[in-house]
């Protein structure tokens, strides 16, 4: 294979983390249509969520270490045929407790088999430009809300929730299970000289990783951050309504996020190659804190639309970033463990931000509270990445030839 297929990788991932992300997040757009047609609360229709994420963060740490035994491409064709099967069951679902469990067990289980495989896969591609490749595999994430969700939004409306939950399941089956069939390790493997933990020998011993320093900040830093944008995210569209702006526009704003974001994963991924991983990290995390803390004082279309590019750049320029960090620091041969082991705790504080959204929206009837809280939560997902150790700059090597 010629080394040119590493880009081909890229656009896989991209396309599995667009579809994968997508029909997940979807569920935002789905929620005041289903609470419409059956009375279900927002809550128990948000807690769908909640158990996605649940579900994501252990099913991505057991997928994650299933690609570094078994290879990629097995854990994403079996998250492809998953994903069509959960959404498929979920537009059946008769009562709320099905749904529960078909969304947001069954969908959560397959969107974990995606990100830390392919992430991995990608990693191990590149020696060089690193941080731009795996920002444009998180990109995929980005185009979701300017694809998924405004397809969603016009199947809602033409044939109402239940078919477009349907029509959207079929597709995941029709995009994902062929992308999943070109997926391929690097020819060459490398040896992982530049990480400390390369001296353990080929499998480095997890307790010790897991107790690490380098994992600990990694891992609170991950979930912080998720904890802090997740809600505001999922109860976007409904806040932009409630503030006056008309439905179908209020998913724009969703679509604007995605689009800043993927922008916004190409230069903090470009600047990470440059000037190194902490800095810009630490940076976007201050940037997103501030930018869920404006969102008190919007209320207009214009006003939605600028700060979903400032908040959209920022949360999605960072996510990126931990990937990068998790190979840096403990190599390839344990990358799908580490970073799913990371992505369970991300995955934990993304879990609880829909859920206490539609609390505070329940209980107060607005949700200035949620980007009070939110705003805060990140300030500490900053100051939690300030204590970062030092990166190893030595590169890897490349030997041998993979079968």
């Amino acid at each position: 294979m010629s080394v040119s297929y590493r880009w081909v990788i890229v656009a896989l991932g991209a396309l599995m983390s667009c579809v994968a992300i997508g029909t997940m997040f979807s569920l935002a757009i789905f929620q005041e249509p289903i609470a419409s047609a059956t009375g279900w609360s927002h809550v128990g229709i948000a807690s769908a969520m909640t158990l996605n994420f649940i579900v994501m963060g252990f099913g991505g740490f057991l997928w994650g270490a299933a690609s570094d035994r078994f290879g990629p491409r097995i854990v994403v064709l079996i998250g492809s045929v998953l994903l069509g099967l959960a959404l498929v069951l979920a537009s059946r679902a008769e009562t709320l407790l099905q749904f529960q469990l078909t969304y947001g067990i069954l969908v959560g289980l397959a969107a974990s088999t995606f990100f830390a495989p392919m992430i991995a896969a990608t990693t191990a591609w590149f020696d060089e430009n690193r941080g731009l490749a795996v920002s444009l595999v998180s990109a995929g994430m980005g185009v979701a809300p300017m694809t998924i969700s405004p397809f969603a939004r016009w199947l809602i409306s033409a044939y109402e929730w239940r078919p477009a939950m349907l029509i959207i399941g079929v597709a995941a089956w029709v995009l994902l299970v062929p992308a999943a069939l070109l997926v391929r390790r690097p020819p060459a493997e490398t040896v992982d000289a530049g990480t400390e933990f390369a001296a353990e020998g080929a499998r480095p011993q997890l307790s010790k990783v897991f107790r690490s320093p380098q994992f600990i900040v990694l891992g609170l830093t991950f979930f912080a951050c998720c904890a802090a944008h997740s809600g505001p995210i999922f109860h976007m569209v409904n806040y932009a309504t409630i503030c006056g702006v008309a439905p179908m526009a209020a998913v724009s704003i969703y679509s604007v996020e995605g689009l800043a974001g993927l922008g916004g994963r190409l230069l903090y991924g470009s600047l990470a190659d440059r000037i190194g991983v902490k800095p810009v990290l630490v940076a976007g995390l201050l940037v997103q804190a501030g930018a869920l803390a404006a969102y008190l004082l919007v209320s207009e279309l214009t006003e939605f639309y600028a700060l979903a590019i400032v908040f959209g750049s920022a949360y999605g320029g960072v996510m990126p970033l931990y990937a990068v960090l998790a190979r840096e620091y403990f190599g390839q041969r344990i990358i799908g463990t580490v970073l799913g082991a990371a992505t369970m705790l991300s995955s934990i504080g993304m879990a609880f931000g829909p859920l206490i959204g539609g609390w505070i929206f329940d209980t107060f009837a607005n949700y200035s509270w949620l980007f009070i809280g939110s705003a805060m939560v990140g300030l500490g997902a900053a100051a939690i990445a300030l204590a970062f150790p030092p990166l190893a700059r030595q590169k890897p090597q490349p030997v041998g030839v993979a079968p």
